[in-house]
């Protein structure tokens, strides 16, 4: 309490040197709400929990790494500060029988689920019988370990890779020092205090000073994304609650990444840099300069050589440092020619070539001798952007530059505080200034034709970029890379190539190690939210601390392409700040201003549309940051975090997990359209989601073929809001948060593929969108439309060359005079009749809708269905043997008892449509049926099989 009195009266004393556009912002709510507020179950049954028997004496190991390093694993405890205060627990003979068994990396509310003592929040309204009193406490974290001897005489370094929010860290009883942020390492001297046996190493962690209030989502409104807690800047602010997820009640606080023990032998290697610069637009060669922070902590004056070693090249330089000395060797080919590399291995994102990655490793070593060693992984590419500015001539320059080849290294090229209005028709778009004194040489004219939209291009090549926001990787900051790689798979599938951090909510090595591997573009936004309505934070030291820290540590993967401030607004009193950093830090990636207004046309909208002309019409335009929609996830997703008593009609439990009624734009419109599908009511929770998927399917796929449509045509990308679920949700996802890939997921796969054939909506064109640098000539595009009873009304084809990059209009077709339902199928061919690209629309008449109606009610069909497994995948033969198609028809392996699917899957397609007669087979990857009881299951609008493996 008088901890919390105390942020009180410092909050209160800050408040009249805050702005006064800050005073009015978003601060949450100022109460907590009634009991009559708070959401309700149909239930009066409470969540069990049992706390979990006390591992007994447990010790900490020191697992492994490279160079020298050990992670400190195993043997973590926690306890509440309250409860242990003034007792000796930096000892390493204390009781620690009463704590909690710690998971760490983790947060405190992970550990608090894991060992029993509350339950899992993701569950039901399980998170309300959380206590919001979490984010109020101190924890203590401690951990016994032993020290091998041989390591002893060397040097040795305690480091945190991640604690939130503010960590006292004491080893041996002696006190260390203090950490503060989310996103800024922690190193520590400890030579003069480990010991070989019983080291204790204490924690004590307090979370963010100004939490907030935790709003309850509710049928009257989903909350005000987010408060007081964006004070606190380098936090993850989304812990308060947004509309996407509800408030975790310990804010996210605790050990969130792994702690280490490093050893050297006097000399210690900092953060390297990386930078390849290609002689763009040749890339048969590249320049690779390494610059490596080289310190002696010793007490003698060190000689030594300095090796890197990358892409089959090994250059030395010799070194010789004083004690205490630091300094930056730089490795370039001005000093060592072999490091202009020829004919490297380029890295492209997802679509536009292979990720072709490099390890690097860096060795200070005397007479064979090791003192000190680091490595680290980088790719060869290179970054540019294409924008429009303003300069002091000329209004709507367009402009191409690469921020590795600007002159002027120590000069910013844009002025974000000078911008004029693009006075584009219904866009909120704004074009900025070129820096005072730029040199001309620092960027190529473009065309002129008026665009004012960024463009990305990795090594010479313009980038359509397809993708999706991250608010956060997991609620509960559960981010380990092996919770984190089936989403890069199930991204890689989509055929996307960039994802938003928004935020900086994910900013974790195992996160840009993935977006490496997997081809993710990264647009990277740091700890602030939206401009002119969240607050921004108190402290611009520590936030820009953390800034500095996080830029050196993840400025070597090639996956990051922008740095940007925050989201939907500008930097304001840190925007000098923020310039001086990544030039200071990086200066090899482009840092925009503004995630939705700068060089782009908005964001949004985020509801659903009943009109997907809307979309081809008015929404599909320039770089769009953020578009979303409401995304149902599958019937047997919904029932493991929905009790049975909640599960129909839809209530508070749908509320809590973001079914936002009265919240987003068109709630109305979507029970419209899944009233379209059927003559018949939707009943329950099973018909209601079989509906919506249709609706998921179709929404999501013309959002994307929207853009397609228009693509270099004054538009350059889209990023779905989000791509990614941070908890279980009904909005917001192409997937659900247990992996389960629906019609969200195929809708978005199809239009997103790298050469696609589609049917404009608007102008009723054949297209061929080649989102790829490989050329396809003499292709059959054709166009065929069916009944339902696969009779064949009427047939089109051309020949066409599709160059690489680049969308082809073709003809403009009609459909025939028909009454009912019609499937409209088109296709791409190659010369020997392979299929290239198949995409199947649904017409109700004359109308495209994401509702063909009544389509419910057709008759039902006979699937055979066969299923075999070679080399570990199961490959599953499905024919319609009936006499109606089978509109979106989608397989599973299942576990045979429970009849759910199995997930992770990695299915190669789902959600096509059978003719009478026709077949498809689909490839499942299903890493965890091995040791099950399986079947197959296959299903469809009127369709449904069953069979045992």
């Amino acid at each position: 309490m008088k901890k919390l009195l105390f942020f009180t009266v410092m909050m209160l004393a800050a408040l009249p040197e805050l702005s006064r556009a800050q005073s009015t912002l978003n601060f949450g709510i100022k109460k907590r709400q009634t009991e009559a507020e708070l959401p309700k179950s149909r239930s009066d049954k409470k969540a069990e929990v049992q706390r979990k028997v006390k591992k007994s004496n447990v010790r900490g190991i020191l697992l492994p790494l490279e160079n020298s390093q050990y992670e400190l694993t195993g043997g973590w405890e926690m306890a509440s500060a309250a409860d242990v205060v003034s007792k000796p627990f930096l000892e390493a003979g204390f009781d620690t029988s009463e704590w909690y068994d710690a998971t760490v990396p983790g947060t405190v509310l992970t550990t608090l689920v894991e060992q029993g003592v509350f339950p899992d929040p993701y569950y039901g309204l399980n998170n309300l019988e959380i206590p919001d009193t979490l984010c109020r406490t101190d924890w203590w974290y401690r951990i016994k370990f032993d020290v091998a001897d041989s390591l002893l005489s060397d040097n040795s370094r305690l480091v945190f890779n991640g604690i939130n929010y503010r960590a006292e860290i004491w080893l041996n009883g002696s006190r260390l020092g203090r950490m503060d942020g989310a996103f800024k390492r922690g190193s520590f001297d400890v030579k003069d205090v480990l010991k070989a046996k019983d080291n204790v190493l204490a924690v004590r962690i307090s979370p963010p000073d100004n939490p907030g209030i935790a709003h309850e989502q509710n049928s009257v409104e989903f909350g005000p994304n987010g408060g007081a807690l964006c004070l606190d800047g380098p936090t993850f602010i989304v812990s308060e609650g947004w509309d996407w997820m509800p408030a975790m009640r310990d804010r996210n606080s605790g050990i969130w990444q792994d702690v280490r023990l490093c050893f050297d032998k006097g000399i210690v290697i900092g953060d390297t840099q990386i930078i390849t610069d290609l002689p763009l637009p040749d890339t048969t060669s590249a320049k690779l300069t390494v610059k490596v922070p080289v310190k002696n902590t010793s007490s003698e004056t060190a000689s030594f050589g300095l090796t890197i070693s990358a892409a089959g090249i090994n250059v030395s330089h010799n070194m010789t440092l004083a004690p205490g000395e630091e300094r930056t060797e730089i490795f370039s080919p001005e000093t060592d020619s072999c490091l202009d590399v020829k004919n490297p291995d380029l890295w492209w994102p997802n679509g536009y070539g292979e990720q072709n990655l490099y390890d690097i490793d860096i060795v200070a070593a005397v007479d064979g001798k090791v003192l000190g060693s680091a490595s680290d992984r980088f790719g060869f590419r290179e970054m540019s952007m294409e924008l429009a500015v303003d300069t002091k001539d000329v209004q709507g320059l367009r402009i191409e530059y690469s921020p590795t080849n600007v002159v002027q290294k120590d000069k910013f090229m844009f002025d974000y505080t000078k911008l004029r209005d693009a006075n584009v028709p219904n866009r909120n778009t704004f074009i900025p200034s070129l820096a005072e004194g730029i040199d001309p040489a620092s960027y190529t004219v473009v065309e002129q034709n008026g665009n004012p939209y960024i463009v990305v291009k990795i090594n010479g090549r313009p980038i359509f970029c397809k993708g999706g926001d991250w608010g956060i990787d997991d609620a509960m900051k559960r981010c380990s890379r092996e919770q984190l790689e089936p989403a890069f798979k199930l991204h890689k599938m989509e055929h996307f190539n960039m994802i938003r951090v928004w935020t900086g909510e994910c900013m974790e090595e195992d996160f840009y190690d993935l977006c490496d591997e997997y081809g993710m573009l990264v647009w990277n936004d740091f700890w602030m939210s939206t401009g002119k309505y969240n607050l921004m934070p108190l402290d611009y030291d520590l936030f820009l601390d953390n800034v500095t820290d996080a830029v050196r540590r993840f400025r070597n993967h090639p996956s990051i392409v922008v740095w940007c401030p925050r989201n939907e607004g500008y930097a304001e009193d840190l925007e000098k700040d923020f310039h001086r950093i990544i030039l200071a830090e990086d200066g090899t990636r482009h840092y925009h201003g503004n995630s939705r207004e700068l060089n782009m046309p908005g964001s949004g909208p985020w509801g659903y549309h009943d009109e997907p002309l809307a979309y081809f019409n008015r929404l599909a335009y320039g770089f769009n940051s953020e578009l979303g929609s409401n995304s149902v996830p599958p019937y047997t997703t919904m029932i493991k975090f929905i009790p049975e008593e909640d599960r129909w009609p839809v209530g508070d439990l749908y509320y809590y997990h973001d079914w936002h009624v009265n919240g987003w734009s068109g709630w109305d419109a979507f029970q419209r359209d899944l009233a379209k599908l059927s003559q018949e009511p939707c009943n329950d929770m099973k018909e209601f989601c079989r509906r919506a998927d249709i609706l998921n399917y179709h929404g999501h796929k013309i959002m994307f073929e929207a853009y397609n449509h228009k693509m270099w045509n004054f538009t350059s990308g889209v990023l779905y809001w989000m791509s990614h679920p941070a908890w279980p949700s009904l909005i917001c996802q192409t997937y659900s948060w247990d992996w389960q890939t629906y019609g969200a997921f195929f809708g978005s796969k199809k239009a997103c593929e790298p050469l696609h054939i589609q049917w404009n909506i608007n102008n009723r064109k054949m297209v061929a969108v080649n989102a790829s640098l490989k050329e396809y000539n003499d292709v059959r595009a054709t166009f065929e439309v069916f009944s339902l009873e696969g009779k064949r009304l009427k047939s089109y084809s051309e020949t066409v060359d599709i160059p690489a990059n680049k969308r082809v209009d073709m003809s403009e077709l009609s459909l025939p005079e028909f009454e009912g339902i019609c499937l409209v199928r088109l296709q791409l061919k190659d010369s020997k009749n392979r299929i290239l690209s198949e995409n199947d629309y649904w017409y109700d008449g004359k109308e495209y809708t994401n509702a063909p109606k009544n389509l419910c009610d057709i008759p039902t069909t006979s699937l055979k269905v066969s299923a075999k497994n070679k080399d570990g995948k199961w490959y599953v033969t499905i024919r319609n043997v009936g006499k109606t198609a089978a509109p979106l028809v989608r397989t599973n392996i299942v576990d045979m008892e429970s009849q759910s699917p199995i997930l992770p899957a990695y299915p190669s397609d789902n959600y096509f449509n059978l003719l009478p007669g026709a077949s498809r087979t689909v490839e499942i990857s299903c890493p965890d049926a091995a040791d099950k009881t399986i079947a197959v299951m296959t299903e469809g609008v009127n369709c449904e099989n069953l069979i045992a493996l």
